[in-house]
């Protein structure tokens, strides 16, 4: 390998620098004792494995220029060569220690793409494009506010500017291709798309880049949620991806997201928005704190078992109140009220509730579906109507077969495919269903189509 005058040597390889430059302690704290330890007593090490592989690799190129160089004999060039792996294989060892690993446990990863090496110098994380690469997305049109949009605050770039539109969804690996097309269609059919701001819940790093490479002049923040505040609440459902955590991250907006943030629109992965996303924003709520699109003509009784109807304790839940069905995929939330009557808390109650029936021994389940008993156990009959056309949901078919469904009667500004059936998967296996094509224009997977 040739070295120029101004070359030095990256012995790390290149997928592997992000980590190798992490410093956890940059990104929002809450390492455990543990692992800062372990960071501490590595920092030396990496640094000295990098200077020495750096000193020789020097040293080489001055001996070159006084005409020695790696001429000087077959002996140095197996010397130098043995070395380098040496000090390569020692890097990664240490890259590859579960504590370099492990995701920060903050509740909020800030947005950037520059990481703190040991030695205190700022380096730029492996280019956005390597990580559109990895996942095949690739970058949607710009997008401008319209003429007659509010012109941003003072602090436009802050999350905290009170004229936006704050929109929540989750990202991660499965859902990912998903979660791109439904802010795509968002953008699509914003008036001002400029004043929209994404909150991205997350479990896992390397998907914030993919989102900044696809949309680059997106406002948006990237949330960490920590799998374990909830997995131990979760019972099994009837559909494994219901037991996901990151499936009630939303039960958590209010703990996560900034407290100047007093209202946000929640979004499933599995739709697509066709109307300007300002009109949903500006539903009132009145004295609610979540409004969505309400079903009462549906059987209310099914979402909970008869254990749960036969206990006269759990069944006056519903005391008082006309409860209806609402689907948690489209949901306008003020998180003033919510933190004010701590509604997060009362869901995880009920979750409780129903650990504590399918335990052995337990009295039974209460229901069988994932996180939507428990917001109807604490919302229904509580919820500010939102008119049907945002959510037209359903068209995933049931959670086992996942078969094709029509719209429902009426105007449509939003299309969601709740359910085992996505459109993405119908698409790729040649037999989509008549409505999974509405979607297919703000998917950004794979390359441009002639």
């Amino acid at each position: 390998m040739p070295f120029g005058k101004s070359t030095r040597v990256q012995l790390v390889p290149a997928a592997l620098r992000p980590w190798y430059s992490f410093d956890p302690i940059d990104c929002g704290g809450g390492l455990s004792s543990s692992s800062a330890s372990v960071l501490a007593a590595n920092r030396g090490s990496l640094a000295f494995l990098a200077d020495l592989c750096y000193f020789k690799t020097r040293s080489c190129r001055r001996r070159k220029g006084s005409g020695r160089g790696l001429r000087g004999g077959a002996g140095t060039m197996l010397w130098l060569v043995r070395l380098s792996g040496l000090c390569s294989a020692a890097m990664v060892m240490v890259v590859l220690s579960p504590s370099f690993q492990s995701f920060p446990p903050a509740e909020a990863i800030r947005s950037s793409h520059y990481l703190r090496t040991p030695g205190g110098r700022y380096h730029r994380v492996a280019a956005v494009s390597d990580f559109a690469d990895r996942y095949g997305f690739r970058r949607a049109p710009s997008f401008s506010n319209a003429a007659d949009c509010e012109v941003p605050s003072a602090n436009g770039t802050s999350v905290c500017d009170p004229s936006l539109v704050h929109i929540a969804i989750t990202l991660d690996e499965e859902y990912l291709r998903g979660s791109i097309a439904a802010v795509h269609s968002v953008l699509t059919h914003a008036r001002c798309p400029e004043s929209v701001f994404f909150h991205f819940l997350v479990s896992q790093p390397g998907l914030e880049p993919v989102v900044r490479s696809a949309f680059p002049g997106l406002r948006f923040k990237a949330y960490y949620f920590d799998p374990d505040r909830v997995r131990g609440l979760i019972s099994t459902s009837v559909r494994q991806a219901l037991e996901q955590p990151l499936n009630y991250a939303r039960n958590y907006l209010a703990d996560i997201l900034e407290r100047c943030v007093r209202r946000v629109i929640y979004l499933d992965s599995d739709l697509v928005v066709v109307d300007d996303i300002a009109k949903l924003w500006r539903t009132g709520l009145g004295s609610r704190a979540v409004g969505a699109p309400e079903y009462c003509h549906a059987n209310f009784t099914k979402y909970f078992t008869p254990r749960f109807w036969s206990d006269q304790r759990l069944a006056a839940a519903f005391a008082g109140r006309r409860p209806c069905y609402f689907n948690t995929g489209v949901m306008v939330l003020d998180l003033v009220r919510w933190r004010r009557f701590g509604y997060t808390r009362q869901i995880e109650q009920w979750m409780e509730v129903q650990k504590g029936g399918e335990a052995p021994g337990g009295p039974g389940r209460i229901y069988e579906l994932g996180s939507l008993p428990p917001f109807l156990l604490v919302f229904a009959g509580h919820v500010a109507p939102i008119e049907h056309r945002w959510n037209q949901h359903g068209l995933g078919g049931d959670n086992v077969k996942g078969s094709c469904r029509d719209l429902h009667a009426g105007p449509v500004s939003l299309l969601h495919w709740s359910g085992s059936g996505k459109p993405w998967a119908r698409l790729d296996s040649n037999r989509p269903c008549p409505l999974d094509h509405l979607w297919a224009p703000y998917d950004l997977y794979g390359p441009a189509v002639a």
